[in-house]
């Protein structure tokens, strides 16, 4: 081999692992980013969310919710978390309409798993991590699977109501809407299905479903592909006007307190809430999944903690350009 091919050949590797270098993300999240900072962060906030779902169990489908609202909204960044100024004229995320109905039991473990942590490992854990930790000890507290959380976020610098609507499903979305959303995120048509069995667990205010109960899409008729044993039940808590607007009613109505794959079986049987979920078994692209998913529920929980990692993966902030490391997780630094 003459000295120039040689050349040409050290050339061609040293141009493709260049190439190599240059595509592998500069910043990943890992299982272990705080081994030597904060060794004891999940017992410490293990400590905290064991406690709150004892005392309050409504704690275990709100944070896992108020994650969701967090990851899809800017990024998984705590900016959620962000209480808005006094008289300021942009509102903070928690106070967009689509979040009034967010529970104070989720804010409140937070806040004390941060407060813990914070004594333990000052200025270190991010509130977007503490959050990603607790969602995925709450989904195991309910009896649902337990999986290992990256970390390494920052918590973001923005936190503005106005973003919040464009960027969450509807109650009543439809499958081609839900694909949007979620694809706009990164996330696949599996990863949707998946995700949307976090709703095992949880509640809907009525004003989330009761169009189904009196005037879907128009018709002035209930939805017909609800079971009529459960549209009777919710027409008796959800009248068409005048309703108590506190009044609520399980996504999952055969085990609602218990983080399964009952969700899935609903939705075979007519038994779906919101017209987003009973939409999965309706239209065919989601129908299999829907299919399969009731039928395995290890597969299931195997599939979900796959799925929250992705989800917990979205928009994640790094650095003081984008991001910062909240003392308090209501309250910006500086």
């Amino acid at each position: 081999m003459s000295p120039s091919s040689t050349f040409l050949i050290i050339l061609i590797i040293f141009l493709l692992a260049s190439s190599a270098r240059s595509r592998k993300p500069r910043y990943q999240l890992s299982v272990d980013f705080y081994a030597k900072s904060c060794p004891k962060l999940d017992q410490l906030v293990a400590s905290v969310t064991s406690q709150h779902f004892k005392e309050a169990p409504v704690s275990a489908p709100a944070t896992i919710r108020l994650f969701f609202h967090d990851c899809f909204v800017q990024g998984c960044d705590a900016s959620v978390l962000i209480s808005s100024k006094p008289g300021s004229k942009e509102l903070a995320e928690r106070d967009a309409d689509d979040n009034k109905e967010l529970a104070q039991e989720a804010f409140d473990a937070i806040d004390m798993a941060k407060a813990l942590v914070e004594r333990n490992c000052p200025g270190v854990v991010s509130c977007a991590d503490i959050l990603a930790i607790a969602a995925r000890d709450f989904v195991h507290l309910a009896g649902g699977p337990y999986y290992q959380v990256k970390k390494g976020r920052w918590d973001g610098k923005i936190s503005m109501a106005s973003r919040v609507a464009s960027n969450l499903p509807r109650s009543n979305a439809t499958v081609d809407e839900l694909v949007r959303i979620f694809s706009s995120k990164g996330l696949t048509l599996e990863d949707m299905v998946i995700l949307s069995g976090a709703h095992t667990i949880g509640f809907a205010h009525c004003k989330q479903f009761v169009s189904r109960l009196y005037d879907y899409k128009g018709t002035k008729q209930p939805d017909p592909s609800m079971d009529p044993r459960l549209l009777k039940a919710l027409k008796m808590s959800c009248p068409h006007f005048g309703g108590n607007t506190d009044i609520v009613a399980p996504f999952d109505v055969t085990t609602p307190f218990a983080f399964d794959n009952a969700y899935y079986g609903n939705l075979m049987a007519k038994l779906g809430l919101l017209a987003s979920d009973q939409a999965l078994f309706l239209d065919p692209r989601t129908k299999v999944l829907v299919q399969e998913m009731a039928k395995d529920k290890n597969k299931f929980f195997q599939a979900f903690g796959v799925a929250m990692d992705k989800m917990g993966s979205i928009g994640v902030k790094r650095g003081t350009k984008h991001g910062e490391r909240r003392k308090v997780c209501s309250l910006h630094v500086g």
